[in-house]
């Protein structure tokens, strides 16, 4: 299958205001006119996918959608309403829809990366939308619908950083998650990093560059643009070098639901509400949505 993206804006703008609900109710009595479009996805109510083992236990009940609450623009849980925003949120609303639920039947649980394919086989979520790179080690052990965006590693540095790209990082130092994958790829010898460190959250990492203990942050793209909305004084270089194809995570062995996942990703690619739920996220940096990658049918 052949992966389509656009390079990843340089900033985005906090994406934390907008509210979407799958039931066709338009915002939420915590909604105010400075926070932005309000999306809404039409229910799907005779939805029938009667060869799902997963859907069969949840219709006409609640659907448990896994996702993570501390990435803003993607995932984020509002600690004040808990309220949940994002792209990522936006993606499983849309699927959920399709699937027949609105939102007062979605039930969000905040899943870390190291617990999600214990959540999913287990059945401790129903599907999972959060950042989550497809990959063949991982496909031993779930599914995946989508891809639905396709994110690149690249690098958060100071506007006034001398940093243009990965080849500028010879004797630089810089800071990613400890265990990810993103670390592992920095400290490849081509790229002469002179110390790659590791926190155990990125807003450890962003704290660290804006005190200038780093030179540079580097994740997916997708996760750095939240961070650089957050801090005036930071950009995303938009320079990927790596491509992470976000995938949502689905029992292993239902290919109903993920024949299911995949109609609804591309169906709201093509209605146009992929396009508006990003340009209400991830869009703040001004630039045009990215092509959307074509979903895997295998």
């Amino acid at each position: 299958m052949k992966l389509r993206r656009t390079a990843a804006a340089a900033t985005v703008v906090l994406a934390l205001a907008v509210t979407a609900t799958a039931c066709g109710k338009e915002g939420s009595p915590d909604d105010d006119k400075d926070k932005g479009p309000k999306l809404s996805y039409k229910v799907n109510s005779a939805a029938d996918v009667k060869d799902s083992p997963v859907w069969s236990k949840v219709k006409g009940g609640t659907i448990k959608i896994g996702t993570k609450a501390d990435q803003p623009g993607l995932g984020y849980e509002d600690p004040g309403t808990e309220k949940r925003s994002g792209f990522d949120v936006e993606i499983a609303r849309m699927i959920a829809a399709d699937l027949g639920f609105d939102e007062e039947h979605i039930d969000w649980k905040t899943v870390p990366s190291e617990a999600r394919e214990t959540q999913i086989s287990s059945g401790g979520v129903d599907f999972y939308v959060g950042t989550y790179t497809i990959n063949d080690e991982r496909k031993k052990q779930v599914d995946f619908g989508g891809p639905y965006y396709l994110a690149g590693q690249d690098l958060l540095v100071k506007k006034d950083s001398d940093i243009k790209g990965p080849e500028d990082l010879k004797g630089k130092k810089v800071c990613s998650a400890a265990g990810s994958t993103p670390l592992k790829r920095i400290k490849e010898k081509k790229y002469g990093v002179a110390k790659a460190k590791s926190q155990q959250g990125y807003q450890l990492c962003v704290q660290d560059l804006n005190n200038g203990q780093v030179d540079a942050v580097t994740t997916d793209d997708s996760i750095l643009k939240g961070y650089a909305a957050q801090n005036d004084g930071l950009k995303v270089l938009g320079k990927p070098f790596s491509e992470e194809p976000y995938g949502v995570g689905l029992k292993k062995g239902d290919k109903a639901l993920r024949d299911a996942v995949n109609d609804a990703i591309e169906a709201h690619q093509k209605n146009g509400d992929w396009k508006k739920a990003y340009d209400a996220t991830l869009g703040k940096s001004g630039l045009g949505a990215p092509t959307p990658p074509q979903v895997d049918r295998y």
